[in-house]
């Protein structure tokens, strides 16, 4: 079975619109988070990530001029569009049948919920916004931009569906169904959205905490991101890898709609899988770019869990402190983050920590400081227990 390269990685969050302006965020300790949302909601003034490109700017710089595209759309076409560069992917690499494009979305085309509401109330013959507001629309959009021909697929798991998205796509490559996919996530922050998460009684009206014992709960975020994976046989030789995919799992312990079981059953699943996967032991993962969204449960059983699976928790940390929970594009955003913790051998300080869960006593880094780095773990776990784990490893 042949193995999965990383060659191509894009990225917009809230700390920046590339991966050059996200590492430089990322070694400085420069989180995204503020009070700045752009839309009245009844949580406006909770702390978000917001990317720093408006709609009109997104539109101007990819050059699109639907006037039913949605902000999940834009942002992950600007996130996608710079992961084809980077792999220098042609226009006929693209339109090949060999290359799929699999997406993972919470929130999707609702973003444009606001939009269609209003043109509905306004009795227009026809709103622009009722086609995109499917949960697949945004990846119709991304492949109809680039004319994609190949297997095009979304995935919606909540905030696991862009690590699920990489592990489909590292599977369709291992059984040949494809040559090349582009993988990742994304979503738009909307009222919809922030005023869903305040029902449930989960945000923090300060800067998110991940794994501090006086953590308040998490800080939505807004972003995209897109990683070209490539199998050994068809790599160009010569060509830039990141990084090989060596392991990977998808677990569910459909303890709760919203919550982990207290155990961590599924995070310890998908942990203990992914090592598994990768043929790895538990004491040569170097790094763990923890879920650490910042609420109560899950921090402490993302705890509980690791605790079980290693003799001895390696370095942690959690970069939602940076952007917010991003939701559907989470997990690819942290992977292209873990990449470039692999690619410049970097831990990078998890933001706002001081004080350790008592039941746990870990601390994540909050130091930025150079270290050996051969094998990343990224976690990412979902509403409905939804867990899955990514290996990245140095090739």
């Amino acid at each position: 079975m042949q193995r999965v390269f990383i060659t191509g990685i894009g990225v917009i969050s809230a700390i920046g619109r590339t991966v050059a302006a996200s590492h430089l965020a990322l070694k400085k300790g420069l989180g995204g988070i503020s009070r700045k949302i752009p839309f009245d909601s009844l949580y406006s003034t909770f702390p978000a990530g917001i990317a720093p490109m408006s709609d009109a700017g997104l539109k101007e710089a990819l050059g699109v001029t639907s006037t039913a595209t949605t902000r999940t759309g834009l942002l992950g076409l600007h996130a996608l569009s710079e992961a084809v560069k980077d792999a220098g992917l042609r226009e006929e690499d693209l339109s090949s049948a060999a290359t799929a494009l699999i997406a993972g979305t919470t929130v999707g085309g609702m973003t444009g919920a606001d939009d269609l509401y209003r043109d509905v109330t306004e009795h227009r013959a026809a709103s622009p916004f009722l086609s995109s507001y499917d949960c697949a629309s945004v990846t119709l959009f991304l492949r109809e931009y680039y004319g994609m021909q190949g297997i095009v697929d979304t995935i919606n798991t909540a905030c696991s569906s862009s690590a699920n998205a990489l592990i489909y796509g590292a599977r369709l490559i291992r059984n040949g169904f494809a040559q090349t996919v582009i993988a990742g996530g994304m979503d738009g922050l909307s009222r919809f959205t922030l005023n869903g998460f305040g029902a449930l009684h989960i945000l923090s009206p300060e800067i998110c905490a991940p794994f501090d014992a006086h953590r308040q709960g998490l800080n939505l975020g807004e972003g995209a991101a897109f990683l070209v994976l490539e199998g050994e046989d068809s790599l160009p030789r010569g060509k830039k890898v990141y990084a090989e995919l060596t392991g990977f799992h998808n677990s569910s312990d459909a303890y709760h709609p919203t919550s982990l079981s207290p155990q961590g059953e599924g995070p310890f699943l998908a942990m203990q899988g992914a090592l598994s996967s990768a043929g790895l032991h538990p004491a040569e993962i170097d790094l763990i770019n923890a879920h650490g969204t910042g609420t109560e449960n899950n921090d402490e059983v993302e705890s509980r869990a690791m605790l079980r699976v290693f003799e001895r928790v390696p370095p942690f940390v959690s970069t939602k402190s940076y952007t917010g929970h991003t939701l559907g594009a989470a997990a690819a955003v942290e992977a292209v983050f873990s990449l470039l913790s692999l690619e410049h051998q970097e831990l990078y300080p998890g933001l706002q920590f001081a004080e350790p869960i008592p039941e746990s006593g870990l601390r994540p880094v909050t130091v930025y400081q150079r270290a050996e780095i051969r094998h990343v773990m990224s976690n990412s776990f979902g509403f409905g227990g939804s867990c899955a784990s990514l290996i990245l490893s140095q090739s």
